[in-house]
């Protein structure tokens, strides 16, 4: 896979091309240069150790954006591999390709996975509606809920979306119905959920499949009611004020915990997930484990007390006389 850098990962992508050149000169003259790739090597997760520790809330958008990001799929498919079964349609409407579902097993365990589906390419990127789904998405997903929870099975819902799709037809067919409706049943599903964020978490196309148990966010990724650009465009009129308004709308996974709206970050590799995607694929995987562990254990009326009274304390503040 042809790897791609964001503008401030071109330092990374110099020591990139060095190694490369290396190779390619070695292998040509036959000469012996692994001790100096060894160095090269060194410096690279050296140099992306530094970059990535210092990111602006800006630079974790373009990141959570980032092309080689692993999706919804790549997550499934590394996690539940061939048992996952993909599940089809809201039995209204038709078969939201932005939002996808369906059983599979993880370490022996059966679960609903739920997710959002960008695409790989600009083919792919249309047929998956670019991660928007349209009323029916949200219908499909609370349709999947319901079949999990009759089969007493945990859901697992991953968020990568730049929000739902903001058309007029999705308008006429009750998008915000659609998304306060899944608001209303994921609070009383009889069944634990895990939410994770593993890419962009904007606005109620985020929440629609966001409230669980544990709704946990990656290093890399943010959760807001708006994008940082849609917010310039409102507050100045033009996107040149995205930076300072990604660091305003306290969006990064720091801030969110910091403020009690998520229950855990889940670290991501040296560079971020794109650079490792083995590395996050076993990092989540553990997390979903110790958390399913745990949530098995609570009765239901205990489970679904807990999260009600968990997102009913958020934004509650109190004054002192």
């Amino acid at each position: 896979m042809p790897m791609n850098f964001l503008e401030f990962e071109k330092p990374i992508a110099e020591l990139i091309e060095l190694r490369e050149k290396m190779t390619t000169t070695a292998q040509k003259s036959n000469v012996d240069v692994s001790k100096s790739l060894l160095e090269v090597d060194e410096k690279i997760a050296s140099k992306r150790k530094e970059i990535y520790a210092k990111l602006s809330p800006w630079q974790r958008v373009q990141v959570s954006r980032h092309p080689d990001r692993p999706y919804t799929l790549d997550y499934i498919q590394a996690l539940a591999g061939d048992s996952f079964i993909e599940l089809h349609g809201d039995r209204t409407v038709k078969d939201d390709k932005a939002m996808l579902g369906g059983f599979g097993m993880i370490d022996g365990q059966s679960v609903m996975f739920i997710g959002q589906q960008k695409g790989r390419n600009t083919k792919l990127r249309q047929y998956h509606n670019f991660g928007m789904p349209n009323p029916e998405g949200y219908r499909k997903a609370l349709r999947l809920m319901k079949l999990a929870e009759k089969f007493n099975k945990p859901v697992i819902t991953l968020i990568d979306t730049p929000g739902a799709f903001p058309g007029l037809e999705a308008e006429e067919r009750g998008q915000g119905e659609a998304i306060a409706r899944n608001l209303l049943e994921m609070a009383r599903l009889k069944v634990p959920i895990i939410c994770i964020i593993i890419g962009e978490g904007a606005s109620g196309g985020a929440l629609g499949i966001g409230i669980g148990d544990r709704v946990l966010m990656l290093e890399n990724t943010w959760y807001s009611v708006i994008s940082p650009e849609s917010c310039s465009s409102i507050l100045w009129r033009n996107w040149e004020h995205k930076e300072q308004a990604a660091a305003a709308l306290k969006l990064t996974g720091e801030d969110m915990l910091g403020n009690g709206l998520i229950d855990g970050i889940i670290k991501e590799p040296n560079g971020g997930a794109h650079a490792n995607w083995d590395e996050i694929f076993a990092t989540v995987k553990t997390t979903l484990l110790e958390n399913l562990k745990v949530l098995k254990e609570k009765n239901k009326s205990d489970l679904i007390n807990e999260r009600i009274n968990k997102f009913c304390k958020m934004g509650v503040a109190v004054e002192e006389a």
